[in-house]
């Protein structure tokens, strides 16, 4: 991970710039307006690109349609940003990253909040049911906060997990059984 870290996109803009077109666009420059693809051109600006449909000819750069956009944060701290908490086995807090980043609190927790937003599923419910064949799901529940006499209460928080795959969580009212079996049939395939 060391070697990572040395890397010259997370230290230089225009190496930053130049490695997320890269990857972003390996056949050339995608026009996120209207979807042309390599038929875009560059303009006098740097790393800014002019569509080359007549009906479009909207500028756009790599950051468009990211969530690199619409922020005024150097893009190398923004692929540094993501490369640190997305390989960060224990996750890492708003706090961690702008001191790590040496940027403000407000910028560090603004960009954490964002790479997190940009790694949820947008619609879990329709991206269908966790498991299948040869797949262990495991359902547990747990109680968050607050006062040992007070636990009964409060609600619960309900956790699916497929080992090694994925897993989602929600919160529920209570955490009885046949909530629990509810929840994870909701989730999963019955075989």
């Amino acid at each position: 991970m060391i070697a990572d870290l040395d890397a010259k996109h997370f230290h230089d803009e225009e190496a930053a710039r130049e490695f997320l077109e890269e990857v972003r666009w390996p056949d050339g420059p995608v026009c996120p307006h209207c979807g042309t693809v390599g038929g875009a051109y560059k303009t006098k600006k740097v790393g800014v690109y002019r569509c080359g449909q007549r009906e479009c000819r909207k500028d756009f750069t790599v950051r468009v349609g990211t969530l690199f956009e619409r922020s005024h944060i150097a893009l190398h701290t923004w692929l540094f940003a993501t490369h640190l908490l997305t390989s960060s086995k224990k996750g890492m807090s708003s706090h961690q990253m702008h001191r790590m980043l040496g940027v403000t609190y407000k910028t560090a927790w603004f960009m954490t909040h964002r790479i997190r937003e940009a790694m949820r599923e947008l619609h879990p419910a329709e991206s269908g049911p966790l498991g299948g064949a040869n797949k262990v799901v495991e359902v547990d529940e747990t109680y968050v906060g607050g006062k040992e006499a007070n636990k009964h209460a409060a609600s619960d928080s309900i956790a699916v997990v497929v080992r090694s795959v994925k897993s989602r969580s929600s919160h529920w009212l209570s955490a009885t059984a046949r909530s629990v079996h509810s929840m994870s049939r909701m989730y999963r395939r019955i075989r």
